[in-house]
């Protein structure tokens, strides 16, 4: 029979292994330590995403501009990046509204509207995983906490849960990026146009 001290031992181990796994099931964690729920493979367009900002004189622009753009056709999945897509952006004013991580390519979601209204069309921001925008993220989630919000794990079918009480102004710059129409985020999205790999700063 094994003894009350050994018991502990391995209940202790148990729950440590449980919280060094937290970060890659959605709880808390390094927000630049995740790992994906889904293989490279299975992300749309994972290679185009998984990119540096260019050393670049950005172009500016607003999302109300964003919102304007043309659709085209929806890309394939190993459509390569052009036209807008290599493109720097920075939007010098928006509002962020929706911000939460997903669990299934561990990129930071972010809706951003041109004005301060929660039912103002939005535009979807993505900062990925990948350890050059690990200063973004961490200052993203500073800045966020400040202003007493916390960026977690939530599922599409909980979206709202990722809604800020008051939308706070930031700054972007990033490429734009042409996703594929589907149900990406809040009802309030209105382009499948977005900026990914993108930099946020809460101002």
């Amino acid at each position: 029979m094994h003894s009350w001290g050994t018991f502990r031992f391995w209940s202790s181990l148990l729950l440590v292994l449980c919280l060094c796994l937290i970060p890659s099931c959605g709880g808390g964690g390094d927000i630049c330590s995740c790992t994906p729920t889904a293989t490279a493979s299975e992300d749309f367009r994972h290679a185009e995403k998984h990119v540096l900002l260019p050393n670049l004189t950005p172009t500016e622009t607003t999302v109300a501009e964003i919102l304007s753009w043309s659709f085209g056709p929806d890309p394939n999945t190993d459509t390569p990046r052009s036209g807008r897509e290599l493109i720097l952006y920075h939007i010098p004013n928006a509002y962020l509204e929706n911000a939460r991580l997903i669990s299934f390519d561990c990129d930071i979601h972010l809706e951003i509207s041109d004005v301060p209204d929660q039912a103002a069309p939005r535009v979807i921001v993505e900062t990925p995983i990948d350890s050059e925008y690990c200063t973004n993220r961490k200052a993203l989630e500073a800045a966020l906490a400040e202003h007493h919000f916390h960026l977690k794990y939530i599922p599409q079918s909980a979206i709202r849960q990722a809604e800020l009480p008051v939308p706070l102004p930031v700054s972007v710059l990033g490429l734009g990026f042409r996703d594929f129409e589907h149900n990406r985020g809040s009802e309030e999205i209105a382009t499948p146009w977005e900026l990914h790999p993108a930099e946020v700063t809460v101002r």
